[in-house]
């Protein structure tokens, strides 16, 4: 069998997705693969389908207990055999998983990378014909990735245990060029074909919002979101217990997940997402890499994340079975200093040697001041995305919240120029160079704070010279000159202003200043739980809506009967082409995107018979 026709058999697709085709044939040619893609485009498939292809037993080492229990279903409903080995099994279930391995059982087991180095895997392992060791997520391997995981540097160790070297095949949605490096020095990959897909997910709608009151835009836009499934990142797990506890309140259909939670409530909460028994999974980012809920309508971040890597891995996590899908990052200044604090207090860096601390301190503070721009720029949101992986892209997507409005540009040149006397009176005058940027708004406020008060910043010049100006005004005329590089923040624990050469073009120069917002002709309103038109991707194919809505109900019930999660059975995306396509054959069934050979099998004559009697009846 070739790899097109597993691809159909199993998974019910006639095609490959970019990147895919190219990696399945150099693991099946015996070449080591290092694939970066994006979520949702499919990274599991370049290496499942050379396991159905090639004899023994497929290795896959997977960090999160949701992502192994997610795949490992996914694929026994495909008809194919696969378990896995975490600490959510007890010893005895473990035991008993490699002694079905041992006797033939599976084609695939997937395994945490703290259990490699246990002495019954170890054991287990020695003895095995394992022809492909997968590794997911394999920028936790570097410490220069924003997920390190020590444990992960033990793969090599397993590899060396086996009685034949496998390929190696490591796969990851978001490196940089020295995360790539890492990952093929560290896991030990031989000359691997390396593939970059394209980042761009053309299904997600970017927007950045700032409401004054988080909870309440997030109440407006879920009472407009009736039977959506989403998931609602918080920064911190207080955050998410309040959060929680509003939205349950006000009757919303949501449940938490963080790490603080017993293990036992976790995995109930977490499969009641799964199963669409609760639409809202209200979340620190513990509930973590490779959630494969492929029909998440909705992520929104109710904190900004502390690197665009994070974000963007998160956010992907909604539309993977291609539906339109938002990804809503609702933004506040507060959210910069919880992200430093996260930054700062990172314990994966405790185990490093002084040096290399402080050196990947400055990297990670980088990589914070970039999520900081994308919260506050002006340009295509998509667009910054995806240059920040290194792609080109369209000045305009108009599928993004910054596309959707106009650019207003406003003349600033006094407020600069007043501003930027403040600072560079500051410099020269006061403690260590330089003040932060609340100490100087204060100061162009005329705050009496009892540290003005204290160190006579009232004496300024400058003081209270911007005192009608409010906060929020100030503070973006501040942005604005650190955008363009009359100002420049100097430090990481805290940070002070200071004035570049380039100041003094306006200040003694006569250049001009101008500051750009984004104002919509047709804003994105919350208004009695409806959202204004915006640019939105179709969904694929002409559904008939009353069809899909009683495929949808029949794949609900047969999941309640199942004892699975719905979209196991069928994604949203399959029942728009089957509402579209309107099978009433069995060969006609197998020609619906997703519907393979198995579930044409277990599920076909029931969806069949419910087109046929939709049609009898309409």
């Amino acid at each position: 069998m070739q790899p097109k026709e597993v691809l159909k058999k199993y998974y019910g697709h006639d095609g490959f997705r970019p990147g895919q085709e190219e990696l399945i044939s150099a693991i099946l040619a015996g070449r080591d693969v290092l694939g970066v893609m994006p979520t949702g485009a499919g990274k599991s498939v370049c290496y499942q389908i050379p396991a159905l292809m090639l004899p023994g037993l497929t290795l896959v080492v997977s960090p999160l207990i949701s992502l192994m229990k997610d795949q490992v279903a996914a694929l026994v409903e495909m008809g194919v055999k696969a378990a896995y080995l975490n600490s959510s099994l007890s010893f005895a279930q473990q035991r008993e998983v490699l002694r079905r391995a041992r006797n033939g059982a599976y084609k695939l087991i997937y395994v945490a990378p703290e259990r490699l180095l246990t002495e019954e895997f170890c054991e287990f392992v020695r003895s095995q014909d394992v022809p492909l060791l997968a590794i997911d997520e394999a920028h936790c391997v570097s410490q220069w990735g924003q997920d390190f995981r020590p444990s992960y540097l033990d793969i090599g160790k397993i590899v060396s245990m086996l009685p034949a070297r496998p390929v190696l095949a490591a796969f990851t949605a978001t490196a940089t060029a020295a995360v790539k490096d890492d990952i093929v020095r560290l896991i030990g990959l031989h000359n691997p074909v390396s593939l970059t897909t394209g980042f761009d997910r053309p299904n997600l709608y970017f927007s950045v919002e700032q409401p004054k009151d988080k909870t309440a835009w997030i109440k407006a836009y879920l009472s407009g979101q009736t039977g959506k499934s989403g998931i609602i990142y918080c920064a911190t797990r207080k955050t998410v217990e309040e959060l929680c506890a509003e939205l349950q309140y006000e009757g919303f259909s949501a449940t938490r997940y963080h790490a603080g939670l017993e293990d036992a409530e976790r995995r109930q909460n977490q499969d009641a997402f799964a199963f669409d028994r609760k639409t809202v999974m209200v979340a620190t980012n513990a509930f973590g890499m490779g959630i494969d809920k492929s029909n998440v309508g909705f992520v929104i971040h109710y904190n900004m994340p502390k690197n665009i890597e994070s974000y963007y891995q998160e956010a992907g996590r909604a539309g993977r079975d291609g539906s339109p899908a938002d990804c809503i990052l609702l933004f506040s200044r507060s959210d910069i200093q919880i992200a430093r604090f996260f930054v700062e207090n990172n314990k994966e860096r405790n185990e490093l040697d002084d040096e290399a601390r402080k050196e990947l301190m400055l990297k990670d503070m980088e990589r914070l001041y970039k999520m900081v721009d994308y919260c506050k720029t002006t340009d295509c949101l998509r667009a910054t995305l995806l240059r920040y992986f290194g792609e080109k892209a369209p000045e305009h997507c108009d599928n993004c919240g910054n596309c959707g409005k106009t650019l207003v540009k406003e003349d600033i040149t006094i407020q600069a120029q007043k501003i930027l006397s403040c600072v560079r009176r500051v410099e020269r005058q006061t403690y260590g160079g330089g003040l932060g940027t609340a100490m100087i708004v204060q100061i162009l406020r005329g705050g009496k704070s009892q540290r003005i008060l204290e160190e006579k910043l009232d004496k300024l010049p400058t003081y209270g010279i911007l005192q009608d100006c409010k906060q929020k005004q100030l503070l973006e005329y501040v942005d604005t000159l650190l955008q363009q590089g009359y100002l420049q923040s100097v430090g990481t624990k805290y940070p002070i202003l200071r004035t570049t050469e380039r100041a003094n073009k306006v200040l003694f120069g006569g250049e001009t200043v101008e500051l750009t917002r984004r104002v919509s002709t047709n804003p994105i309103r919350i208004l009695a739980g409806k959202r204004a038109d915006r640019p939105r991707v179709k969904s694929p194919g002409a559904a008939d809506e009353g069809l899909y809505e009683r495929l949808k109900a029949l794949r609900n019930k047969l999941a309640i009967e199942l004892g699975v999660p719905g979209y196991l059975v069928f994604t949203n995306a399959t029942l728009q082409d089957m509402a579209a396509k309107q099978p009433e054959t069995m060969p006609q069934f197998l020609q619906v995107s997703g519907v393979g050979s198995h579930k044409a099998e277990q599920y076909g004559t029931r969806f069949i018979d419910e087109i046929k009697a939709w049609k009898k009846k309409s």
